[in-house]
């Protein structure tokens, strides 16, 4: 058996090109987010009209997703990446625009609040199609065998920027207030877009071109369900997503019960991703995908405890722990999902895949972020969160009894045969 090379998708020099492609968009992305976040509450300081900026990006994510999928297996992934990255800058120009007093003088906050609405839910109609695209491209820039481990990466590179995008937010922010901070935005995506155009065009590998979209999307559909460790692992998520979604309240904590600011609300919102990176480094170098579906359920679980305890923690640097350990307990669980759905997923349909993901555990995102927002509203911030963590817990101990063949899934199979067939 050969040596485990930590490294070895890195050895691609489209692949690295990739990496920073996708750490542009994703430090925008999530700067962004945490912006409007910022200055929606701000603006109407209620937590509900946070739980609807999540609303306006899940509708048109949730409903566009299969018919994104279908396109994305249609059509060449790095075209279609740039064609996305320019429609994000759109929106980020936008958003630029709308927060500037100068160029918004005598405006009604509402109206500026509608608007900013308004390109959320074109950001979630845009964000169905970058999954689908992201997924399906990097299994055409590394080999088969190499797929665990450029999914490492490629989840790695996501925390980092999830990482960094949020606190340099909270410091923008702060420093230099919503307007700039956005700009600062607007300036990585062109530079994003600049440098996809360095990775080559690809082969589309659906030998189904042309394919009427309803039999498209029913095979994609069909083959999700039909294999019951992508369907196992990515409804466990979705639902603890649902329901462990206390990030959208962060800025209700920041301001109103840990009075910590936005210095404080960027470092809060960056420690699960600096949590998640760790972990996903670690994972590396140590794989784990031998019994895998135990530690899923087990990293699901922890996350919710550790929900819970953010929830009743008025003190700032426990509910930092919290959420650096929830970090740490969502990379496993990231890393065991992505495994599966490269070594599970055959080429011609990764995108439709990818879509059947996005709608059960990206979307559940924005729809976790509504139950907040709505939760919170009826019984209270804390009360809402405390609730999601123990609904978590209850689905992860429902799933583990109830699912034996998610429960005893093991990937080192899949592996091996992977490295056989590189080696034919």
């Amino acid at each position: 058996m050969q040596k485990n090379d930590p490294y070895a998708s890195l050895r691609y020099k489209e692949f690295n090109i990739f990496l920073l492609v996708r750490f542009l968009l994703v430090f925008a992305w999530s700067m962004q987010f945490i912006i409007i976040e910022w200055q929606v509450y701000s603006i109407t300081k209620d937590p509900w009209n946070l739980g609807l900026i999540g609303a306006f990006e899940f509708i048109p994510a949730f409903t566009m997703a299969l018919f994104a999928g279908h396109i994305v297996d249609q059509k060449e992934k790095r075209n279609l990446l740039a064609l996305c990255i320019a429609l994000f800058s759109l929106i980020s120009f936008g958003l630029f625009f709308l927060t500037n007093p100068n160029l918004t003088e005598g405006w009604d906050s509402k109206v500026i609040l509608y608007l900013i609405y308004a390109l959320v839910f074109f950001g979630g109609f845009l964000r169905s199609f970058f999954g689908p695209t992201i997924f399906s491209l990097i299994a055409l820039i590394v080999p088969k065998k190499l797929y665990p481990n450029a999914a490492t990466w490629s989840s790695s590179t996501w925390q980092i920027a999830s990482v960094l995008g949020p606190a340099f937010a909270g410091y923008t922010i702060y420093l230099m207030g919503v307007n700039l901070s956005l700009c600062i935005v607007f300036g990585l995506v062109l530079l994003s877009l600049l440098m996809v155009f360095f990775i080559k065009r690809k082969p589309i590998m659906n030998p189904k071109q042309g394919e009427p979209i309803k039999k498209s999307l029913q095979e994609g559909i069909s083959f999700v369900f039909k294999t019951k460790a992508i369907l196992g692992a990515i409804t466990l998520d979705m639902i603890s997503v649902l329901f462990g979604g206390a990030i959208a309240l962060l800025p209700v904590f920041a301001q109103d019960i840990l009075e910590v600011g936005a210095k404080g609300f960027g470092i809060l919102r960056a420690a699960p991703a600096i949590g998640a990176f760790i972990t996903m480094l670690i994972t590396a170098y140590i794989p784990i995908s031998k019994n895998a579906g135990m530690k899923l359920l087990a990293a699901i679980f922890g996350f919710g405890v550790c929900i819970i305890v953010f929830g009743m923690s008025e003190i700032f640097w426990i509910s930092l722990l919290a959420l650096f350990f929830s970090g740490v307990t969502d990379g496993v669980s990231m890393v065991i999902r992505q495994t599966i759905l490269q070594l599970k997923t055959p080429d011609h349909m990764r995108g439709r895949v990818a879509s059947v993901n996005s709608m059960f555990v990206g979307s559940s995102n924005e729809l976790g972020a509504l139950e907040s927002g709505l939760t919170a509203k009826l019984m209270g911030t804390v009360t809402a969160v405390i609730f999601g963590g123990t609904m978590t817990l209850i689905t992860v101990v429902t799933t583990g009894i109830l699912n034996p063949t998610l429960r005893k899934l093991d990937l080192e199979d899949d592996l091996k045969k992977h490295e056989n067939s590189s080696n034919d």
